[in-house]
């Protein structure tokens, strides 16, 4: 019988290793973790992630939006968690975001 694999702890592996005061997208972890259902199911993993020690701040959209902001228990959550850790935010969004974006399949190796 094959191994089954744990997509949501890939995605949390990968979530884990995202620097301090950098961000990634869902797209991107996705892409490096060739998962067949894409971004949507790295946001799954990231709805799922409370209590499995994952910094799930740093994941946003493709656009550098914080969409899951809502998941955090409170909208302004997120921001402030990324703001903490030198990221600046204006209006849902993060300033500079193609020099804060931490790509997986860039940094680091298969």
């Amino acid at each position: 019988m094959a191994e089954q694999r744990d997509y949501f702890e890939d995605v949390y592996q990968v979530v884990r290793q995202v620097p301090h005061g950098r961000v990634t997208t869902y797209g991107a972890i996705a892409r490096y973790l060739s998962l067949r259902a894409g971004a949507r199911m790295v946001g799954w993993a990231m709805n799922s992630s409370h209590g499995h020690n994952v910094p799930a701040h740093r994941v946003v959209n493709s656009a550098g939006v914080l969409s899951g902001k809502h998941f955090f228990g409170g909208p302004t959550i997120m921001q402030q968690l990324l703001e903490d850790e030198g990221v600046q935010i204006v209006d849902d969004r993060v300033v500079d975001f193609q020099t804060k974006l931490w790509d997986p399949s860039v940094e680091l190796a298969l």
